[in-house]
């Protein structure tokens, strides 16, 4: 079981460049990947983004790949495109005689302008960069995956605590159910005599059918056995090493299907407060497994 949340950074040195790689997740229901990378690098984007498919299904995720280049990387391979910065010149100088402004046309203002300077195609081809990318991303994979393990966990430990604890409230509602018709009965006689009509014999064939469809009205036996074999299911979970959020989501709603339908039909006080307490903590449990990869 893994958690959603962390953080990873890979490093790696190419040709006197440096790629770093930085991951940070967060929780989702789906998978959302955002990446941010260099104009040179934009080409990588899908590769980038197949590589971190094959190792997150779950959560939002942001990719941040950085190109830094060495003092003297650059150095011969940045072209200035002189024609270009005097046809720059020229078309300022237009534009600030139109306008009738003095402002002269400077060294800074040409150097900015788009195509003045140029890198060789070699810079360019992000192809060419690659394996470094891949081998910086691999690393911040690792490392990310590692703290999402260590959190995972955690919450294994959470949820597995929480699951005992519906199973005992589960066993206790299980062992109170046989007695519900009987206090029903008790109560519907006790009623017949408070309003004086005479207390019927315990065979009274229109008691029977009362207690009888009271009974039938208020059977949580198959809502108990779907509940056991949710829980069991959710032991399943915990043995898989595939992510598992997901369905841990699934069983968390019939869970909460089953617990309320037992509520509704169990018109029982006993019965009511340990409903209660099962919600409760399924609630907790839900809120856990939004953090489950």
């Amino acid at each position: 079981m893994k958690s959603m949340t962390g953080y990873g950074r890979g490093e790696c040195t190419e040709a006197g460049f440096k790629i770093t790689t930085e991951l940070s997740s967060v929780n989702r229901k789906q998978s959302e990947i955002t990446v941010y990378l260099p104009r040179e690098l934009e080409s990588l984007e899908p590769r980038v983004r197949n590589e971190t498919n094959r190792r997150i299904a779950r959560g939002r995720l942001n990719i941040k790949i950085s190109l830094h280049a060495g003092d003297d990387t650059y150095a011969g391979r940045v072209q200035l495109n002189v024609p270009l910065a005097k046809a720059y010149a020229r078309q300022f100088g237009k534009l600030a005689k139109a306008l009738n402004l003095s402002d002269a046309v400077t060294l800074d203002l040409l150097a900015r302008a788009p195509g003045v300077f140029r890198t060789e195609d070699e810079i360019a081809d992000a192809e060419a960069f690659w394996p470094a990318v891949a081998q910086s991303l691999q690393q911040a994979l690792a490392a990310l995956l590692k703290m999402r393990e260590r959190e995972g966990a955690h919450l294994d430990r959470d949820l597995r605590q929480r699951v005992a604890t519906m199973r005992k409230a589960a066993a206790r509602i299980h062992r109170q159910a046989p007695a519900i018709v009987k206090r029903y009965q008790e109560q519907l006689r006790e009623r017949i005599k408070n309003a004086g009509l005479g207390l019927p014999d315990a065979t009274d064939e229109r008691l029977l059918k009362e207690v009888v469809y009271f009974a039938d009205r208020s059977d949580i036996s198959e809502e108990l056995t779907r509940l056991r074999s949710h829980f069991g299911q959710f032991d399943d979970c915990l043995k898989s090493k595939e992510p598992v959020g997901r369905t841990l989501d699934f069983l968390a709603q019939e869970m909460n299907r089953e617990i309320n339908a037992i509520g509704s039909k169990a018109s029982d006080s006993a019965i009511g407060r340990e409903v209660v307490a099962l919600k409760a903590e399924l609630e907790k449990f839900r809120e856990q497994v939004q953090n489950v990869e």
